[in-house]
């Protein structure tokens, strides 16, 4: 048995990888820079902190995700192994003292945004590290081609003029071939490799239901098929009003989205986890880091943005490789509400410089001041207060986002911490000069480690309960030792945060890039048109609409998506179609024919061999040209 496998029983308990995990684990290890696609699900994060353990120094992970960044962390630390975390929602002290113990410490993993790589202090102390890998989570962010573009992930090649010898493994679950191309240039790969797992779910039900009764569809869909279920909305008003229709209809049922106190959220996710609520109805919050393999069905009661967006929250089911149902519920109304989405997510120049304006005012931030810093940001306290419609305001915070001006964090849980400044002989001093605080600073030595190397997150409930005094006692106590400078004190919060990255401009001195902007906004209609051909599409298999959108060509019909299914119900079986399309590609490979030429040939019905050629046609295995003539696609 390999090292690789030895680390993956110790850890994790597995006593083998899964499919392409082991070839990904491989390949890093052995220095390659690699690009990893694997699906929803598919275990990526094992193939980095594999390698990266089996080598001396610590292994950088870039994500966007700090609720995911946060995860990962404390699952590596349950598992006995040296994890860190920088982002926005620290102080500049902790990020400091932080990277000082990824020089010293023994640290395996620092995962940081793309955002700190730019930053001075990072730069310096990243150099004095022992760093073994470089893994990009997220890698589609990369590149302008994908779905999700972040300016500041263009940031990492400089990582790699620094580290230059340094291995990079880029990971992403959604990328066509030229995002996966876009992504390995930007990254600046040696002689990389690609590894790529097929995108195929034969598990996997895609199913479009079209109606003009979307509530009663979703009803019945929730009693037909048993078992745990997500309905994802675009509205945090949709997911409340949804889930009090499922309970008025006897199903456990519950909603999700950004929205709610970050202790709410837990509750609600923990027990959708232990099958307390059988249905959750979301916004797209809901899902991302939640791996729970036994969910049945997937229902979209509103057109996603992309096919990237769908295939990644339809693949949240059936991850136990047992049959599952992707369902996309779509009426007439879609495609208008499509379009006018179009002009939501693409404000005009105007409303964005307005916005700006808005929102340093909100801040209290004066012209020419503010780089740097981290502040509070609730978007329903800027609302309030400016009248901007919710959805306009947020596009247009993603847009000044990613052209640098500051970077935002979702709603995040930074628990209070504290950190001793004074040695431990010192401490012993105060504590025999101090009686009274003696014993509050004896129950903070018993109940957290670390306490003199790093910050450490502590939880005021359970001071409050192993000592007998309330909350309120705790909190003033740790203010005190902190006036007294014997401790450093960070306050819990949960709120979404804001870091300036530039100082604040006038409005008018504001600039965003025209060919950027035109770019970004041709590209999203290109993905919403996909979407809509997708959902009107009556000829080509689901299946095979995503893989050929992903770039896998040549995959057979799936047999069980609704289309699929009715074209036997038409009289066209899977049987009948293969063996009728590969009579018409063995036609065609003699070269371009007619239609009247091509059923000539072919000993079937005219009736069948025209509607697979028209298949063939909608699944671009063939062309036809202004002649009127097919040809094999090549």
């Amino acid at each position: 048995m390999s090292l690789y496998h030895d680390i993956l029983k110790q850890y994790w308990g597995y006593s083998s990888f899964r499919p392409l995990q082991e070839d990904i684990v491989e390949s890093a290890g052995s220095g390659v820079d690699t690009l990893a696609l694997m699906p929803t699900g598919g275990g990526k994060s094992i193939t980095f902190q594999v390698p990266a353990l089996a080598r001396d120094g610590i292994c950088l992970v870039v994500t966007p995700l700090i609720a995911l960044m946060k995860d990962q962390v404390e699952n590596l630390k349950a598992r006995g192994i040296k994890a860190m975390a920088i982002h926005s929602g620290l102080t500049r002290d902790e990020i400091s003292i932080a990277l000082d113990n990824c020089i010293f410490g023994g640290y395996k993993f620092l995962y940081l945004s793309p955002e700190r790589l730019v930053t001075k202090i990072f730069r310096s102390r990243v150099q004095q590290m022992n760093v073994n890998l470089i893994a990009v989570d997220e890698a589609h962010c990369i590149s302008q081609w994908g779905y999700d573009f972040r300016p500041s992930y263009l940031q990492i090649s400089e990582l790699r003029e620094i580290l230059p010898d340094v291995p990079v493994l880029a990971l992403t679950a959604t990328a066509t071939s030229r995002v996966a191309k876009d992504i390995m240039d930007r990254l600046a790969f040696r002689n990389g490799k690609l590894l790529k797992k097929s995108f195929e779910r034969t598990n996997l039900v895609y199913v479009v239901r079209k109606t003009e009764d979307k509530h009663r569809e979703m009803l019945k869909i929730a009693e037909k098929v048993q078992g745990t279920g997500v309905v994802y909305v675009r509205n945090r008003r949709k997911s409340r009003e949804l889930s009090q229709l499922l309970v008025k209809h006897g199903v456990r049922a519950d909603y999700y989205h950004a929205g709610l106190k970050f202790e709410e959220r837990m509750r609600k996710q923990e027990e959708w986890q232990q099958g307390k609520i059988r249905i959750m109805v979301s916004t797209n919050a809901f899902g991302m880091g939640i791996d729970k393999s036994d969910v049945r069905f997937v229902i979209h009661i509103d057109l996603p943005d992309s096919p990237e967006a769908y295939f990644q929250e339809a693949g949240r089911a059936g991850r136990d490789e047992e049959k599952a149902w992707a369902i996309l519920l779509y009426s007439n109304a879609d495609k208008r509400q499509a379009e006018k989405r179009i002009d939501v997510n693409f404000p005009g120049f105007i409303t964005l410089r307005e916005i700006y304006k808005a929102l340093f005012n909100h801040l209290q931030v004066p012209v020419g001041s503010g780089k740097g810093l981290s502040m509070d940001f609730i978007l329903g306290e800027f609302l309030s207060k400016n009248k901007f419609n919710a959805m306009t305001v947020t596009s247009a915070l993603s847009i000044l986002a990613r052209e640098g001006y500051f970077e935002i964090t979702d709603e995040i849980n930074n628990p209070s911490r504290i950190h001793f400044t004074v040695g431990r002989e010192e401490l012993y001093k105060f504590q025999v000069r101090n009686p009274e605080f003696d014993a509050f600073i004896k129950l903070l030595l018993r109940s957290y480690t670390g306490l003199f190397s790093q910050y450490v997150a502590i939880d005021e409930y359970t001071l409050s309960r192993r000592s007998g005094l309330n909350q309120d006692e705790v909190y003033k106590y740790l203010v005190k030792l902190s006036g007294m400078k014997l401790i450093s004190f960070i306050p819990k919060k949960n709120n979404p945060v804001i870091t300036l990255l530039e100082e604040r401009l006038e409005e008018r001195n504001i600039r965003i890039s025209a060919e950027r902007y035109i770019f970004r906004k041709e590209r999203y209609i290109e993905r919403v048109t996909q979407m809509l051909d997708y959902a009107g599409t009556e000829t080509k298999c689901r299946s095979q609409f995503l893989l050929s959108y992903f770039s896998e060509k040549g995959a057979g019909r799936c047999g069980q998506c609704d289309v699929c299914l009715g074209q036997k119900d038409k009289g066209v079986s899977q049987q009948v179609f293969e063996g009728i399309a590969d009579a018409v590609l063995k036609v065609l490979k003699d070269g371009p024919a007619g239609l009247a030429a091509i059923i000539g040939l072919i000993d079937r019905e005219e009736e069948d061999v025209t509607a697979v050629v028209d298949m063939l046609l909608e699944e671009g295995r063939i062309s036809r040209g202004e002649d009127l003539v097919f040809r094999i696609c090549k």
